[in-house]
């Protein structure tokens, strides 16, 4: 499917770059971008069962020092 879509200056020259550096057509490096943030941010189910079983677990747990921080939200990158 042919689309046009607007793209900032600098981000369009640095995909040029990589695509030339890859080897790739834009087309090409643009389906792997899109397609990449689409699997990063789709439902995973075996993800999501295993979030839930130690959301369960966690709530039965005593908290530990390192959980007690990381609920608190007081630690960062």
């Amino acid at each position: 499917m042919k689309t046009a879509v607007s793209i900032p200056d600098p981000v369009f020259q640095e995909a040029e770059e990589l695509a030339r550096r890859l080897g790739w057509s834009r087309s090409q490096l643009y389906t792997k971008a899109v397609h990449d943030l689409i699997v990063r941010y789709s439902d995973d189910p075996v993800t999501e069962a295993l979030n839930a079983l130690e959301d369960v677990e966690a709530a039965q747990a005593p908290l530990t020092p390192a959980r007690k921080l990381i609920e608190s939200g007081a630690w960062s990158w």
